[in-house]
């Protein structure tokens, strides 16, 4: 056996070491920067420990600490030590799964005797933690077989459950949440001897490593989503490399908190979740009704313009459909219950594209007719489950600007690419400029379909994407049963990013429901299929609105524009002309008496987030002139005439909207 290794860098080149040598001796050989900042590598693909021994002839890369693996890396090692100061405070206590998660971590725990975490617990644990940080105690990884592990978590049920899972070939969830790897022996880490934690790491070298955290509150969570199984405690932290980079997370979440479009939707009395009504299921009161039918004309309008056909479909159907669409295979547990009636089995629609197929295949279609573009704004209905529920972001009844374009398999790659640009467009139209793409590929235990015909769709999509020269993120299996998709994320205004808009190249559900074209040379066809949203649901794109402008709509979507206010009673004949005025010029206005005090009524339209409050009195009914208050502006303008504030207006509605269109 040699006494050295070779390993080869990032950047090609290739270096020795002795036997032995770990990740951490590697960046420590580079320089200290890299040794300070180093978390974890990655060697062959696989994230690795920095204390590790490496294999000879790897590939080595080191993990920092400011990346997006690398806060994976800090964010699990600190759930792993908030299990072990759970557990210390709170004897008997049982504990799950605890992952990394976006900007955190979380750990499920079962405690003794039916009790439940209170706030001062959590500051009693968080300061455990720094305890157990303050140690520097080492995470050292071992590996044992599947029956020393059972009997290593033996007073941990949930532990073993995971185990016996992994053991049996059932491992998906397990290693969905990152705790242990399935093969023939399973990784543990322990801190202390009195402390081990089933897990697939890697971890920071120690403790000490850690310390820039905040836990952030605990929720109720069903051990394994499962509504029938315990329900656990979930104690929700973040953590990041830096004292300022918390700091900026914390501000953040202070700044999404005032812009949390629930509670604006409610201050600007936009809609509801009646309880009546079931979690999930929103109403819609005038005022968000408005911006609402604003949303869906403009979409109306873009896919008119861009050479859609509108399509009308139910909201029910029997179960057939979604049996030959694949649905009731594949997708059965995100959907609503069965109704059985008199005439066969329906289900509410999770999709509108299998009614889609089903318009498609109602006559001989000739190649002369694609690409077909079908265009329907649809409400669909998917069983979330009650803990996953968050407002608009996470409903149950929504409704998609749903596209589908059927086209010949030349066509595709030129839709695809308008298709890119019609998102990129409708996005802009909103305010958004920021964007990230992602392409997803074949889940390797859940698709229908051929391999080829899997790696056909991905080329079209990625060529696309190419193209257009847009960087993108590759997402390894998360693209839907029936074919790969391009996700359009958004950045906005407080750094939050956004799924919304999604591109799907379908070849399955044109073969599973018969589609057929009749092409130039007289013969049958089968034809692609591109699945297409923009808003992604009108429902949750009006959230992200309400709250990347924090409720300030753009006037042209502002559900009231201008609201016009007399001074006294005497000058309340004056206003109602001066709002007539506006609406006129198709202006969204109302008035308030002067029933209060002027201030208070000032302040509840600044609360209201109105674009324009205008005031009149004695001198504005003598000149034909307002006071206007403009949302954002330092202070009044005294004198405006009525026709130049008018005029003013009517051209900023038009230029907005003008402006949406062609974006």
């Amino acid at each position: 056996m040699s006494d050295h290794i070779t390993i080869t860098l990032p950047d090609g080149s290739a270096r020795q070491y002795a036997a032995g040598t770990t990740a951490g001796d590697v960046a420590r050989s580079i320089g200290k920067r890299l040794a300070k900042a180093a978390v974890a590598a990655k060697v062959n693909g696989e994230e690795y420990d920095l204390e590790r021994p490496l294999p000879d002839g790897a590939t080595v890369s080191i993990i920092t600490d400011d990346t997006p693996e690398g806060r994976h890396v800090l964010r699990h090692s600190t759930a792993h030590v908030m299990a072990q100061a759970v557990t210390q405070l709170f004897p008997g206590a049982k504990f799950s799964i605890g992952p990394a998660i976006e900007n955190g971590f979380y750990y499920d725990f079962e405690l003794p005797d039916g009790k439940t975490f209170s706030d001062a617990d959590l500051e009693a644990i968080e300061a455990k933690m720094r305890e157990i940080i303050a140690a520097d105690q080492p995470f050292v990884r071992d590996e044992v077989t599947p029956e020393e592990a059972l009997k290593l978590f033996a007073d941990q049920p949930y532990k073993c459950e995971i185990i016996q899972r992994v053991t049996s070939g059932d491992a998906v969830d397990a290693l969905d949440s990152g705790e242990v790897a399935a093969g023939e022996t399973i990784s543990v880490y322990r801190n202390t001897p009195e402390f081990v934690d089933l897990c697939r790491g890697p971890h920071v070298p120690s403790t000490g490593r850690l310390g820039h955290f905040k836990l952030q509150k605990v929720a109720g969570a069903y051990w394994r989503g499962n509504e029938k199984g315990p329900m656990l405690q979930r104690i929700y932290g973040t953590a990041w490399e830096s004292e300022a980079a918390l700091k900026a997370h914390l501000e953040m979440l202070a700044e999404a908190e005032k812009r949390d479009h629930r509670r604006l939707a409610t201050e600007l009395d936009l809609l509801s979740f009646p309880s009546e009504i079931g979690g999930g299921l929103a109403v819609w009161h005038p005022k968000g009704a408005i911006v609402r039918k604003l949303m869906e004309d403009y979409s109306r309008q873009r896919h008119q313009e861009g050479g859609y056909e509108f399509v009308y479909t139910p909201h029910l159907t029997k179960q057939q459909l979604f049996e030959t669409s694949g649905h009731l295979d594949w997708y059965a547990d995100g959907m609503y219950p069965p109704m059985e009636m008199d005439n066969g089995t329906y289900y509410m629609k999770p999709m509108n594209c299998p009614m889609h197929c089903l318009i498609f295949r109602s006559r001989q279609r000739s190649y002369r007719e694609l690409p077909l573009r079908l265009f329907e704004l649809g409400t669909v209905y998917r069983y979330e489950r009650a803990g996953t529920l968050h407002g608009l972001m996470r409903i149950r009844g929504f409704t998609q600007d749903d596209a589908h374009i059927y086209c010949t398999r030349e066509q595709a790659p030129e839709e695809i690419a308008g298709l890119l640009d019609f998102v990129l467009s409708v996005l802009r139209a909103f305010g958004f400029e920021d964007f990230t793409f992602n392409l997803s590929t074949k889940d390797p235990d859940k698709y229908v379909g051929t391999d080829e015909g899997w790696e056909e769709a991905t080329a079209a999509l990625r060529a696309a994407l190419e193209r257009h020269g847009l960087e993108y993120s590759v997402k390894e299996g998360d693209a839907a049963f029936y074919g790969p998709k391009i996700d359009i994320d958004v950045r906005d205004a407080i750094g939050r990013s956004w799924q919304l808009s999604t591109i799907q190249y379908d070849f399955n559900h044109p073969e599973r429901f018969q589609l057929e074209y009749i092409g130039p040379d007289n013969n049958r066809h089968r034809p692609i299929m591109l699945h297409r949203a923009l808003f992604g649901s009108v429902e949750r794109f009006f959230g992200v609105l309400l709250e990347h402008y924090a409720g300030n709509l753009p006037t042209w979507l502002a559900p009231v524009q201008v609201r016009v206010l007399p001074v006294a009673s005497a000058h309340e004949e004056y206003a109602t002309r001066v709002a007539e005025r506006i609406r006129a010029v198709g202006g969204r206005v109302d008035t308030v008496s002067a029933s209060e005090q002027l201030g208070k009524r000032i302040r509840a339209a600044k609360l209201e987030k109105l674009p324009y409050i205008l005031v009149v009195g004695d001198d504005d009914i003598a000149n034909d002139t307002v006071g206007v208050n403009r949302r954002g502006g330092d202070k009044p303008e005294r004198g405006v005439p009525v026709d130049d504030f008018v005029a003013s207006l009517s051209r900023e509605i038009e230029l907005g909207a003008t402006a949406a269109l062609q974006a």
